[in-house]
């Protein structure tokens, strides 16, 4: 994709890109916080035995997973329908990227705003 053909004075400042990830990566820290408080208790432990973190592209919020065993991988799993609940409280539109241990980390990509049963889990 190009980007288009803007004069200088058409595009923000670097102080003012800057700014605007400086924000942006507090609001991501923010958030990580308020929904680890949000989460059972349960839920908390499950995700304190992953990497996990926030992340904003786009416009969209995704709460980015990376679990290092197979247990931590498969209670994570069992709770996707709670953790899309929970990340509806601070958007309507947010997806959950889960890395597992096997298939060399490819993340497996799942949209908040659609219902999910667990019908189509990957298979580990």
């Amino acid at each position: 994709m190009t980007k288009p053909h803007l004069s200088p004075d058409d595009l923000p400042s670097y102080k003012t890109t800057q700014i605007s990830e400086i924000l942006l990566s507090q609001l991501e820290e923010v958030t990580k916080k308020r929904f680890f408080l949000a989460c059972h208790s349960k839920i908390r432990i499950y995700l304190s035995n992953c990497h996990w973190y926030f992340k904003v592209n786009g416009g969209i919020l995704m709460l980015i997973m990376v679990c290092h065993n197979i247990e931590s991988y498969q209670n994570i799993m069992m709770t996707i329908p709670y953790l899309s609940e929970t990340l509806k409280r601070f958007t309507n539109k947010a997806k959950i990227s889960i890395s597992s241990p096997v298939n060399n980390g490819i993340p497996w990509v799942i949209s908040i705003d659609k219902a999910w049963n667990g019908d189509d889990l990957p298979n580990t």
